[in-house]
């Protein structure tokens, strides 16, 4: 198969997979915002804010500089793999020490505390789990990556629905959400043994090449977080639990829509490397301008929508208590559009080697949004979360946008961009003119009509649609 056309598979099988993912994520929400309610659900989203900002002392970059070592020294792939899963055990397993140290230590309730030493195992599989997607997509077979995640999402949710009926609390909704990460993380162990041979060792040229090459890339997770996950802490320490429970059921939407974006990101970020290491600029200029138009079909409807059925969206993922974020979800979509540009020139910043200097951008970033969100949230509440958000997604974004574009010195067509944001005009106008109307009517005769608009305006590229269509007919 040429890489075109793998690109075009492996991108496929992504968008139907994380389609089903979503909506078996978005059930999960729905569930647990049901069974917690709005306090509950504060702590809830407490806790799993923490552990995420906890879960980045595992990172050290691993993953983003693996995929760039396999496409760079395909002949010692299971070296490395080897060495970057060894290296990853280690430092998750301190998750499983470090979280619920610290968390003892801090003034949250009690059934934060427990939950967040419950919740590090479901950290310690998400990390871990991590390394092996990069193996995945450096292969190209993120169709394994995808069987895996929906089974741990299938997991997730029968351990949700079980919970929800017979404990609905915070520690035992975390213990359903580690059992679905353990499930993902075994199967993608498993699948991962016909790409590559992993092995426990300790490669100690290897090792210190990981660090080197990724600490970097790991401060900038770090600084990351503070911008993504602090908001949630701020707002959780300055108003009551329910509050937190509103804002972090409107950020669980956003994350799990951003999965997706960060997956094709990193299914690009060796055959980008590729192409700059081998000075093909054209080639690097064509594959970027694919992934942009292609992202963009998907992050314009969402920012552009969002404001007419953000109440709906809300009434349905935690019922009519929950509506009240609906202002919080409206701001947040942007930023989820503005995430799906920024994770593809984020990670195409590591694979042109500028991600020391990033490191400063994600450095000014963090410590003006953690200032801004010290300043506003205890006066604003979730609002003044949501708008420092966007802005610190549009900076960042900003920044590696720049530093890809002096590295490489390309140009893209941001025609198509265009004629998406007029189709996204049209399927507008339909969601503007049904308010009344159910959630799925208003949206299936959308999405509808903004496929029909694409079409007419010819936003999908001719032969990217034939790539597709080809495929799928040679595959029946």
């Amino acid at each position: 198969m040429s890489l075109t056309k793998a690109l075009v598979w492996n991108s496929g099988v992504q968008v139907a997979g994380k389609a089903a993912s979503t909506a078996l994520g978005f059930v999960v929400i729905a569930l647990v915002a049901r069974a917690l309610g709005p306090t509950g659900a504060g702590h809830y989203y407490t806790a799993l804010a923490f552990l995420q900002i906890i879960g980045v002392l595992a990172d050290l970059g691993l993953y983003i500089v693996l995929i760039k070592k396999l496409a760079e020294d395909p002949t010692n792939a299971d070296a490395w793999a080897s060495t970057a899963f060894t290296l990853r055990l280690i430092t998750a397993a301190a998750i499983l020490i470090i979280a619920p140290a610290v968390g003892a230590l801090t003034s949250y309730p009690g059934d934060v505390k427990v939950g967040i030493a419950i919740g590090a195992f479901s950290t310690f599989a998400i990390v871990v789990n991590q390394v092996l997607v990069g193996i995945f997509q450096r292969g190209l077979q993120m169709g394994r990556v995808v069987i895996a995640e929906i089974v741990g999402r299938v997991v997730l949710l029968g351990a949700t629905l079980v919970v929800a009926a017979t404990h609905p609390t915070v520690p035992w909704v975390l213990g359903a959400v580690a059992i679905g990460a353990l499930a993902n993380l075994g199967f993608s162990f498993w699948f991962s043994r016909g790409l590559v041979r992993i092995r426990l060792v300790w490669d100690r040229v290897r090792t210190i090449t990981i660090i080197r090459e990724g600490w970097p890339i790991a401060l900038s997770v770090g600084f990351n977080l503070i911008y993504f996950k602090t908001d949630m802490l701020v707002l959780a320490a300055t108003h009551p639990a329910s509050d937190a429970g509103l804002y972090g059921q409107a950020n669980k939407v956003l994350e799990v829509l951003a999965t997706f974006p960060a997956m094709l990101a990193g299914l690009l970020t060796p055959i980008l490397a590729n192409a700059f290491a081998s000075h093909d600029r054209e080639r690097f200029r064509s594959i970027l301008q694919r992934a942009v138009d292609g992202l963009a079909l998907l992050a314009l409807p969402l920012a552009v929508g969002t404001p007419f059925v953000a109440v709906q969206v809300m009434r349905l993922s935690g019922g009519e208590e929950f509506t009240a974020a609906s202002g919080a979800l409206t701001a947040l979509m942007v930023a989820t559009a503005v995430i799906f540009f920024g994770n593809l020139f984020a990670n195409t910043v590591v694979a042109v080697g500028q991600q020391r200097r990033m490191l400063w951008g994600y450095m000014a970033v963090a410590m003006g949004a953690l200032v801004a969100y010290l300043l506003a949230i205890p006066a604003a509440g979730m609002m003044a979360g949501a708008y420092i958000r966007v802005a610190s997604e549009v900076a960042i974004t900003v920044v590696a946008v720049i530093l890809v574009f002096r590295t490489v010195r390309i140009r893209l067509d941001l025609r198509a961009c265009f004629r998406i944001a007029l189709a996204c005009a049209a399927m507008a106008l339909v969601l503007w003119v049904t308010p009344t109307w159910l959630l799925l009517p208003r949206l299936s005769i959308a999405v509808a009509v903004y496929g029909i608009a694409l079409l007419l305006l010819r936003a999908i590229p001719s032969e990217l649609l034939g790539s597709y269509l080809k495929r799928f007919a040679y595959a029946r």
